[in-house]
């Protein structure tokens, strides 16, 4: 998925977050990444951006945007 699909993804799953909030939340994880936190996803960190990264396990659902997310229950 490229990140258009992926930001796309992310925006209609979560109708409360807006691009500018997403960019944080992408903004933060991939510090975090940098720092050395594992990744939750199946994938070789070394082979792709933290930024790219980041992105994927958001739209995955694995990081969970505190503030962000609607709960409808």
């Amino acid at each position: 998925m490229n990140v258009e699909e992926l930001t796309g993804k992310i925006l209609d799953n979560n109708p409360s977050m807006d691009r500018y909030k997403l960019a944080l939340a992408v903004a933060k994880r991939s510090d975090e990444l940098l720092d050395g936190a594992p990744s939750k996803l199946n994938i070789d960190p070394h082979t792709i951006k933290p930024a790219d990264l980041a992105l994927m396990e958001i739209a995955e659902g694995l990081i969970v945007v505190k503030g962000f997310v609607d709960n409808e229950e």
